[in-house]
């Protein structure tokens, strides 16, 4: 199976992403550059973590404007695989891929921790390997993880079985004082309605990256890969794209 990870300018976990895919779970991946209108060849498009454009009006609402986002709504409208992470996450919704919008967290601080969510659906590409219920732990990093939808949407959201994960307690208790960010209904991720289409807020590939740099293992395997490794046992569609990326430049470090 072959991954485009989608580079912004102001993007910080593209390389985190790209490592994960290549060495974790042994698939093919190409970074893409903002600036592409191709990309064909791709089974699964990955918008990474970061600062797109600085966040400059809100978190994402540049970034929707790339050329490449035309080129991710036409993958995503043919029934490709994209999943966006945290940032990712931000542009997809301001780009309408997704349902809902994100604010700033509740007291409007920046919030870096562990915290636990509770899979809520197995019937994604995405949570296929998990278990309903299940409890993970991962980091979270943001200024807006507020996920906020209007009432009459999210009674959609939930019949359709769109709630992927929700902020709870290490026993899966999902409660207020277990919410960081003041999400609806302590929502941390979402799909669409077929699920081929996913976001959630923590960015979980540099959990796994910094480990095996500290212990040469992949430790945290499950944790970060689980989204993807389900999804990367599917077979290869498409002919590989012809054009290929090597280390994007990076207008942020």
């Amino acid at each position: 199976m072959r991954f485009g990870v989608v580079v912004f300018p102001g993007s910080n976990c593209d390389h985190d992403c790209h490592y994960v895919i290549k060495s974790v779970l042994g698939q093919d991946v190409d970074y893409v550059w903002h600036g592409s209108t191709d990309v064909a060849g791709y089974d699964c498009l990955v918008l990474p973590g970061g600062f797109s454009y600085g966040d400059y009006l809100r978190t994402g609402a540049v970034a929707k404007f790339s050329p490449v986002m035309k080129a991710v709504a036409k993958h995503a409208d043919s029934g490709g695989l994209v999943i966006g992470i945290c940032n990712g996450f931000q542009i997809l919704l301001e780009a309408g891929l997704l349902p809902g919008a994100i604010m700033r967290n509740v007291g409007l601080k920046f919030i870096c921790r562990f915290v636990d969510v509770r899979v809520e659906t197995t019937s994604t590409p995405w949570t296929s390997a998990a278990h309903q219920g299940q409890v993970l732990r991962i980091p979270i990093a943001h200024n807006e993880g507020n996920y906020q939808v209007p009432p009459d949407v999210l009674v959609e959201m939930k019949r359709k079985g769109q709630i992927v994960l929700r902020y709870c307690s290490l026993e899966g208790s999902v409660l207020p004082e277990f919410n960081p960010n003041g999400a609806t209904e302590s929502i941390a991720g979402i799909c669409s309605a077929g699920g081929q289409r996913a976001g959630h807020d923590a960015p979980p590939g540099a959990r796994v990256r910094g480990r095996a740099r500290l212990s040469g293992r992949h430790g945290d395997l499950e944790v970060a890969a689980r989204p993807l490794r389900r999804v990367a046992a599917r077979p290869e569609t498409g002919e590989p794209s012809a054009r290929r990326f090597s280390r994007p430049h990076r207008l942020f470090a």
